[in-house]
């Protein structure tokens, strides 16, 4: 079962408005599943009726963990605002890392993660 506790706030990165689209399922069912989240798409606007932040830097708190479902040339980009904000966690949903977004982390001291963190936490 999910430690739902583990985190304080995550926020996933390319959540859309599509319901066909991973960035939608996954922060649907993570709503379901009772975690701490904030949808991020540089679109913003509002989903499932939560307000989606046009970037990591607008939110007011900062998250404690960051999930990608974004291409790789995006997540790069991610992992460059991570470091500026200090965040020190990305877990990188399969099909939006890039060696180069690992490399990068690595020397900023971020953690990553590539796998499904639905599938690892027992949510799907």
């Amino acid at each position: 079962m999910a430690n739902i506790g583990e985190y304080e706030l995550i926020a996933v990165i390319g959540v859309s408005e599509d319901a066909s689209k991973y960035g939608h399922k996954i922060f649907r069912d993570m709503l379901k599943a009772g975690y701490p989240v904030a949808g991020v798409n540089p679109k913003g606007g509002f989903v499932l009726g939560n307000n989606i932040y046009k970037s990591l830097s607008e939110m007011d708190k900062k998250p404690d963990l960051v999930i990608t479902v974004v291409p790789p040339a995006a997540t790069e980009k991610i992992i460059e605002e991570c470091n500026k904000l200090g965040i020190k966690t990305v877990w990188m949903q399969p099909g939006s890392e890039s060696d180069s977004a690992i490399a990068k982390a690595a020397t900023y001291g971020i953690k990553t993660i590539t796998a499904c963190f639905m599938v690892l936490k027992g949510i799907w």
